[in-house]
């Protein structure tokens, strides 16, 4: 069953690929090749109670795995369930703290819930991990406009101006007239 699920997920049949990792759930419920795998698809066909349920099994048999972690707070916060999707963060980092998506998730978790200083911790945390991945300096700068500390964001975009000139570019048109009043970006680090 496991090679017909491939066949059909290499063939772009989500739904059948689905159906057969159901099978194979009923036949062995603590697999975790097809919890994760279940989990992954149904997130894909934005089925997300179902991904959940299987993610969170997932936890239940490898709960020393950060990545099953990571997982299921990714799902947790595209349903919204930020909370949630926090605990499953700090689990994945408490077993791996150089998860380095584990601290983006976390950090959106921080600033969903408007706690800046968390949310740049995180973040910093986050971009040192991956110092080229322009996501992170995205949003830490976002994060120190709503702190009130444009000057600590000017640094971040003079340095992704080396490395990626396009976020740098994008952020000054965003945020420009945030350099004036930083408190009025908050809202738009959602």
């Amino acid at each position: 069953m496991k090679l017909r699920a491939w066949l059909l997920l290499a063939c772009a049949k989500q739904p059948a690929a689905l159906a057969t990792f159901e099978q194979m759930l009923l036949l062995r419920p603590s697999d975790a090749y097809a919890l994760a795998s279940h989990g992954h698809v149904a997130a894909q066909l934005r089925l997300l109670q179902e991904s959940i349920a299987s993610l969170r099994q997932l936890t239940v048999v490898r709960p020393e795995h950060a990545a099953a972690w990571f997982n299921l707070g990714y799902v947790l916060q595209q349903a919204e369930r930020h909370g949630e999707a926090g605990h499953a963060f700090e689990r994945a980092l408490a077993l791996d703290p150089r998860l380095d998506p584990a601290w983006y998730g976390l950090a959106l978790v921080h600033i969903h819930a408007r706690r800046f200083e968390e949310a740049a911790e995180a973040l910093q945390k986050n971009t040192a991990l991956q110092p080229l991945g322009p996501h992170g300096w995205y949003r830490l700068t976002q994060v120190w406009l709503a702190l009130d500390q444009p000057d600590k964001a000017r640094k971040v975009i003079a340095h992704l101006r080396r490395f990626e000139p396009r976020v740098a570019a994008q952020l000054e048109r965003e945020n420009g007239a945030a350099f004036a009043t930083a408190g009025g970006v908050a809202d738009a680090a959602h």
